[in-house]
């Protein structure tokens, strides 16, 4: 090719920054798995070290007259390095109005924002997190007017996570989730007591939970060979490459179900991660792909899967071999009722799927509002406490079960959260798709979950980021994202368990 020692160069250049995003991306498991207290300093340092050399070779001039030259000649690109292409001059566009010196010392913010983070939430006490969050959130702001938007200063973050997305999309989104799930939300309110959980909250001992996570973890596809599963204070993903693909998960004695859904959530994510294709793997493209895709798989395989009752016919012995002396006596229909129940709960990530979109929607409307300077730090755990009780008519009894309960914010992670209302809607237009091509609950009662991964593999695990969003859902379903199927579903599976 005409131009290859150009490509050369940019490839080169690239794969740079793939080594420290990998050392980065060690040194934070380690901060969030089990590093010292005091070694936080240091690995913070070095975090910042990392994202400077990165930020160094994505302004450096050279490097961007060769991006520019393989841009004009872009034709002459096969498909995925044409891609790497665009989506290296994204980078570099977003990545140069930030100054360097922020660049570092944001990065080095976040290391030690995480930790600091769990520590307020062990000890009930968001005053030690505040000047961390307030900080973030000055960075924040700063970001957008350095990256510029055309109508909500919030589209500028979203466009991290969900390109193209905007506020204007997501308010009518989440006002369709409102308007059809808020009234049915209510009529099971009324019923409250209609189906019980308690068998899930008895003791559960903690080394026989680590055993059964290690079982589904396998059960549905996850290769222990190229990944490991451990605890942290959230549950998280982490892929370093499709053969080094970590995650954790929680435990408590007296809720199996924190554990058992957050590792079935968790092995959606590093499925995905494991089955990216090999043309791909090596390069920037070897990930997942929007956060709303990534989502999808993640709570396709732990909702729209494993809160199937067909999912539990060939396990649930295993479940009641593992926990005999809770759940021996427990006839399948009574726990799947139990695993299924609605409620107004405190915590997000063990809230039920008909419930777990006014979480986000609370997230979502709070995050708009810090970014517009319309509401301060100070008052987050008031004002989490009062859309609690509007939107879930519940209040937390500690900021710990509230406003601190996810580590997003540590992470810098504003405009993720919509992702997991849009990843909720992408899963249930993908598994209505699925189910015309397979015979889903055949598959499921047969325990054969290899046709499930392989059929995601193919039409959406392989391509990671080689393709948009839009064009991964048109892939895999046929047409462009579109909510009904999300709605349809839930109303109909809760009217059916509620008897409404």
């Amino acid at each position: 090719m005409k131009y290859q020692k150009t490509l050369d160069h940019v490839i080169n250049e690239l794969e740079k920054i793939s080594n420290y995003n990998y050392a980065s991306s060690i040194i934070y498991w380690d901060l969030e798995t089990e590093a010292p207290k005091e070694g936080i300093e240091k690995a913070s340092q070095v975090l910042g070290f990392y994202s400077g050399e990165s930020y160094r070779i994505l302004t450096d001039l050279e490097f961007n007259k060769n991006i520019d030259l393989l841009l004009e000649n872009i034709d002459l690109l096969d498909p995925i390095n044409k891609k790497i292409i665009i989506e290296t001059k994204k980078d570099i566009e977003n990545i140069k109005k930030i100054p360097l010196n922020e660049y570092k010392e944001y990065n080095e913010l976040l290391s030690k924002a995480q930790s600091i983070w769990a520590e307020a939430r062990e000890k009930n006490n968001f005053s030690l997190f505040l000047p961390y969050l307030k900080k973030i959130i000055t960075y924040k702001q700063k970001y957008v007017n350095y990256k510029g938007y055309n109508e909500h200063p919030y589209d500028a973050l979203l466009d991290d996570y969900e390109p193209g997305i905007t506020v204007k999309q997501l308010d009518i989104f989440f006002d369709n989730l409102k308007n059809r799930l808020v009234p049915l939300i209510l009529k099971i309110n009324k019923k409250k007591n209609f189906i019980s959980n308690d068998i899930l909250k008895l003791d559960y001992p903690i080394e026989k939970q680590k055993e059964f996570s290690i079982f589904i973890a396998k059960y549905l596809g996850f290769d222990f060979k190229r990944g490991l599963l451990r605890e942290s204070t959230h549950p998280f993903s982490m892929s370093l490459n499709k053969y080094d693909v970590r995650m954790t998960t929680r435990y408590f004695l007296n809720d199996l179900q924190s554990s058992l859904f957050g590792t079935i959530h968790e092995s959606g994510h590093s499925i995905y991660e494991q089955n990216i294709g090999e043309d791909i793997c090596n390069t920037r493209l070897g990930g997942g792909n929007s956060m709303g895709i990534h989502e999808s798989q993640s709570r396709l395989y732990e909702n729209l899967i494993a809160r199937s009752m067909e999912f539990w016919i060939p396990i649930y012995p295993k479940l009641q071999e593992t926990f005999p002396e809770n759940l021996k006596d427990i006839p399948l229909d009574l726990f799947y009722k139990a695993i299924n129940k609605s409620q107004s709960d405190l915590i997000r990530v063990e809230a039920d799927e008909l419930t777990y979109s006014l979480h986000i929607i609370l997230r979502y409307e709070i995050e708009k509002e810090l970014i517009e300077g319309k509401i301060i730090p100070e008052d987050l755990p008031k004002i989490w406490n009062e859309r609690m009780e509007k939107y879930l008519g519940t209040v937390p009894d500690s900021d710990s079960n509230g406003v601190l309960q996810d580590v997003h914010w540590a992470a810098g992670l504003f405009g993720y959260f919509p992702s997991y209302a849009l990843g909720s809607a992408n899963a249930s237009q993908i598994m209505n798709s699925m189910k015309n091509k397979l015979n889903v609950d055949d598959i499921l009662k047969e325990g054969k979950l290899e046709k499930i991964k392989e059929y995601l593999k193919e039409n959406i695990h392989k391509f990671g980021k080689l393709k948009d969003p839009n064009e991964i859902m048109e892939i895999a379903t046929k047409e462009i994202p579109n909510s009904k199927y999300y709605v349809d579903y839930l109303i109909e599976k809760y009217s059916k368990l509620y008897e409404i």
